[in-house]
C-alpha cells in the first residue's frame, strides 16, 4: 500500500507513452500483453496523455485497459496538455473527450501538463486550474497535480499560488540530479519543502541509461548481474517523497525486467548508490545531447526530422566511442539539412536542447537561414 495515496497499491507505473507499435499503429495484442501482466503482478497505476503516440495512447488505454478488466483493478492518470486548448471554453470538451477515448467515467489522477513558468501564466489565464478543481468536485477526477519541466525557482511559485495541487511529477534520475537545466535535486527539494510527494518520469533518461558504455556497465558488474535499468529504476524509487516511478516499456522483455525487481522493491544500498554515482560522473564527461525521445519536437517539425533518432545515432557514436552510423543516418527519409530554423522544436522540448545548434553542426553548416532567424551559432 502506498503511505500517500493508499489506493495505489505498489510504487511502480506504466507509462503508456512508448508502447509496442506496428508501424505507424500500436501493437494492441502486444499491448493487451503487458497490460495483464502488469495487472497479474501486484500493480494498477497506468498514465498517459492525449498527445502521447498522436491520440493513440488513450486509444490503447481503452482497447487494452479499461475495456477488458474491472474499473476497480486499476488506476488512471491522464493531463491536461497546453498544446490541446486555447480557452477557458476548450477545456471541458476537451476532458470529455479525454474520458470517451480512454472508456473510463473518471481519472484517478489528473495533471497539468509539462508546467513551466509560460505555461503556468496560460492556465491562470484559461481557468485551468480552477475548472480541473470544479470537475474534481463533480467526481470526474480524484487527484489533481502537476507534471513539471522548468526551474526550481518557477516550481516553488506555482506551488505557492496553487497549494491545491497534491502532487508533482519530476524528471529525476541520477545523471539529472544536478544537472543545471533539468535541476532534479532543486526541484525535488522545493517538492519537500511544500509537503508535496512525487512521481518520477524519465528514470531512465529516454532510454540513456540503458545502453551504457563499458567503462559503465563494468561498474555495475562488480555488483553482480542486474541490468543497468534495475539501478536507474531503484534510485529514482529510492526518494522518501516518492511515491510512484513510470516506466515506458515498449516490449514484453523490457516489462518482464522492470516488473523482476519492482514486484518486491529494495531501495539501493551503500554500495549500490556509490556505482550509481561513478556511472553519473562517467556519463556526464561524455557531454551527450540530453534528449529522452519524447518526440515533441517532431509533432510541429514542417520539415518532419526525426530529431530523436538523429540524436540517439550520435549518442551512440560518443557512449561506445565508435564512427557515426552513416548507414543508419543515410535511411532517414529525411535529414538534418531539411532545418530551416524556424524554431518549433525548442520552443516543444523539455530539456530546452539547442536543437538547431546540434543539427547544424551535424551536418556541418553553418545555415544562413538559422542566423537570419537571429540564432547565434557558438
Amino acid at each position: 500500500m502506498n503511505s500517500f495515496f493508499p489506493e495505489i497499491k505498489k510504487n511502480f507505473g506504466f507509462g503508456m507513452m512508448r508502447l509496442p507499435m506496428i508501424g505507424e499503429d500500436v501493437d494492441y495484442e502486444q499491448t493487451s500483453v503487458m497490460v495483464d501482466a502488469f495487472l497479474n503482478a501486484g500493480f494498477n497505476y497506468f498514465d498517459t496523455a492525449h498527445p502521447y503516440i498522436q491520440g493513440l495512447s488513450e486509444v490503447a488505454v481503452n482497447r487494452c485497459l479499461a475495456s477488458r478488466h474491472p474499473r476497480e483493478r486499476f488506476l488512471l492518470a491522464n493531463k491536461l496538455s497546453g498544446g490541446c486548448f486555447q480557452t477557458a471554453e476548450d477545456i471541458r470538451p476537451l476532458f470529455d473527450s479525454q474520458l470517451q477515448a480512454c472508456g473510463v467515467e473518471y481519472f484517478d489522477f489528473y495533471l497539468m501538463h509539462a508546467m513551466s513558468a509560460k505555461r503556468h501564466q496560460m492556465y491562470l489565464d484559461t481557468r485551468a486550474y480552477d475548472i480541473a478543481q470544479e470537475l474534481k468536485a463533480e467526481g470526474k477526477i480524484r487527484h489533481v497535480g502537476m507534471s513539471f519541466h522548468d526551474t526550481a525557482e518557477v516550481l516553488d511559485k506555482i506551488l505557492t499560488d496553487r497549494p491545491e495541487l497534491e502532487f508533482v511529477q519530476l524528471q529525476l534520475n541520477y545523471v539529472d540530479w544536478e544537472d543545471h537545466r533539468v535541476q532534479s535535486r532543486a526541484c525535488y527539494e522545493v517538492c519537500v519543502k511544500h509537503g508535496k510527494p512525487v512521481i518520477v518520469m524519465e528514470p531512465v533518461k529516454g532510454g540513456a541509461l540503458v545502453n551504457l558504455p563499458d567503462a559503465a556497465v563494468a561498474e555495475f558488474k562488480k555488483l553482480g548481474d542486474a541490468t543497468p535499468v534495475s539501478y536507474a529504476l531503484r534510485y529514482a524509487a529510492s526518494f522518501p517523497e516518492v511515491f510512484m516511478v513510470l516506466s515506458g516499456m515498449g516490449n514484453m522483455d523490457m516489462m518482464n525486467d522492470n516488473l523482476s525487481y519492482m514486484k518486491d522493491f529494495q531501495p539501493l544500498n551503500q554500495k549500490e548508490t556509490e556505482a550509481v554515482w561513478k556511472v553519473a560522473d562517467i556519463l556526464i564527461k561524455q557531454n551527450q545531447i540530453a534528449c529522452t525521445g519524447c518526440r515533441y519536437c517532431v509533432d510541429g517539425c514542417p520539415a518532419g526530422i526525426p530529431i530523436p533518432d538523429i540524436f540517439a545515432l550520435l549518442n551512440k557514436k560518443l557512449a561506445k566511442e565508435e564512427d557515426f552510423d552513416e548507414k543508419a543516418y543515410a535511411a532517414f527519409s529525411v535529414q538534418a539539412d531539411a532545418c530551416v530554423g524556424c524554431g518549433q522544436c525548442e520552443d516543444a522540448c523539455p530539456q530546452k536542447l539547442q536543437i538547431r545548434i546540434a543539427l547544424c553542426r551535424l551536418v556541418g553548416l553553418a545555415l544562413c537561414h538559422l542566423l537570419l532567424n537571429g540564432l547565434v551559432v557558438a
